[in-house]
């Protein structure tokens, strides 16, 4: 493809070279560049693209993208045999060139996307099954794993660079998929990954306490969020929880039609619980009752918003309910493993306040004869002041605290405990205990929980690591409760 129509909405500002040049690949990784690749210059939050232009030319760019004229001039001469093109940002520029690379592919499939705090995976990952339950082949991208149909791939970021997303909404396109489901992060629409492509559909869940190390405040926050329905096209659809106190304000500036859900009150389409065990829900959906193999009001939100969008995009109700019902939840998502002496460990991927006590909350209210253990931990190098607020969650929710490491990073465990500690009163931290060693945690809570007691791993979820120092060691929570299970048979 050529260099003119790459850049194409790129708002170019100025060309130097011939845009008639074939580009062979588009990228803003120096390591990934190779003979005929577009180079675009990113300023990054830990370096500076600009500063590896002269690498990208030595390996063979044909066309270099950048912003910063001071920082293309220390690269070094300008060569004839490049195309050097300024725009106003790289950062978007990257978008729009990646999008146009591979044909604009988010415009021939309904690309969905949902935002919010929590429930993000959850509710994309369902959907997509969902779908493919109703005859649709799918695509996915989320947190856990992105799917092009069936086949799998590892996913870095809950929202993956443009190239990424572009080249596996491309390769959708080509094995026939109609529909791609996508979680949406605030950061990833603040970087404007997400920019260059358009949304079908837009789904906003909640918005708590989280990720304030990057954005600084709440506001910014929620600025960042609202975003992304701000920039839906008119024939899209918005589809909000307005029992969130900012389920309106989501949507208050959009130009797509807008669908209400709601647990509460009046709205497009509610949902009420009619009872619920260790084993699922009978939810009533638009006054129709619905068995769900997911539990917990949070997760009654989560199958509200999946049967929103599944009506808005054409689905029959009552098939639509038909597929709800045999859906399975996510893994690491209020995963239930029953244990010796009548013990449930229940592993959740649960990492913000909100979160903690919408788990917490719906394990006390399932089986509240059960002594409720919780175990977790915070993340090093990330929001710092969520970590008492996790505390005093977890006193006010469960019988038993353990306090362990999560990810801790380049923070040391110790320091992220201590933390931990300053939201716990005296009597909080006397049914306590702080034990670094996660694996030595998940045994010591298991081992020492009475008969018929509750116990849950909040943090993990999903996630088969451990980020320690800058190593990412195996770590996988099920495998480590089977064993400590198998060991009780034993005694």
């Amino acid at each position: 493809m050529d260099i003119r129509t790459i850049i194409a909405d790129c708002g170019v500002i100025g060309t130097r070279g011939s845009l008639e040049t074939g580009i062979s690949a588009v990228t803003s990784d120096s390591r990934k560049v190779t003979a005929g690749t577009m180079f675009v210059a990113v300023k990054g939050f830990a370096a500076d693209g600009h500063e590896y232009i002269a690498g990208a030319i030595e390996k063979g760019a044909a066309a270099i993208i950048y912003e910063d004229s001071d920082a293309l001039a220390a690269a070094g001469p300008i060569r004839e045999d490049v195309t050097y093109i300024r725009t106003a940002s790289s950062r978007h520029a990257l978008a729009i060139a990646a999008a146009n690379f591979y044909g604009n592919p988010s415009r021939k499939l309904s690309l969905v996307g949902i935002t919010g705090t929590n429930g993000k995976t959850t509710t994309v990952t369902l959907l997509y099954h969902l779908f493919r339950g109703l005859g649709y082949e799918c695509g996915l991208l989320s947190t856990i794993a992105n799917y092009v149909g069936t086949r799998r791939s590892e996913a870095v970021n809950t929202t993956s660079d443009p190239v990424t997303i572009n080249s596996l909404l491309a390769e959708m396109v080509d094995a026939g998929c109609a529909y791609c489901f996508m979680e949406v992060s605030s950061i990833g629409i603040e970087q404007e990954r997400v920019a260059g492509l358009k949304f079908s559909t837009g789904i906003f869940s909640n918005l708590t306490h989280d990720h304030l190390d990057y954005h600084k405040t709440f506001a910014e926050y929620l600025r960042c969020k609202k975003l992304f329905f701000d920039n839906l096209p008119a024939d899209a659809v918005a589809i909000t929880n307005i029992d969130d106190r900012n389920g309106m304000i989501m949507v208050q500036n959009t130009k797509a039609r807008t669908v209400t859900y709601s647990c509460r009150t009046m709205a497009d389409h509610t949902c009420r619980i009619i009872e619920e065990s260790f084993d699922g829900m009978q939810l009533s959906i638009d006054g129709k009752e619905c068995w769900t193999n997911l539990i917990g009001q949070h997760n009654a939100y989560n199958i509200l918003a999946i049967y929103s969008a599944a009506v808005s995009l054409g689905a029959d109700p009552e098939e639509a309910m038909i597929g709800i019902s045999r859906l399975k939840s996510a893994p690491g998502r209020l995963e239930t493993l029953r244990g010796p002496h009548d013990l449930a460990v229940v592993i959740d991927y649960a990492h913000t306040p909100d979160a903690l006590e919408n788990v917490l909350r719906t394990l006390r209210e399932i089986a509240p004869e059960r002594e409720l253990v919780c175990l977790f931990g915070c993340g090093g190098d990330r929001d710092k002041t969520k970590r008492p607020e996790m505390a005093a969650v977890a006193q006010k929710m469960a019988d038993r605290i353990i306090v362990t490491s999560d990810n801790s990073r380049t923070e040391r465990t110790e320091d992220i405990m201590e933390d931990i500690k300053a939201g716990m009163d005296l009597k909080g931290r006397a049914r306590s205990l702080f034990i670094a060693d996660r694996k030595e945690a998940i045994r010591t809570a298991i081992m020492t929980a009475p008969e018929g007691a509750t116990i849950l791993l909040a943090g993990k979820g999903h996630e088969t690591y451990q980020i320690l120092g800058k190593e990412k060691h195996h770590f996988d929570e099920k495998e480590i409760v089977t064993g400590v299970f198998r060991d009780m048979e034993t005694l």
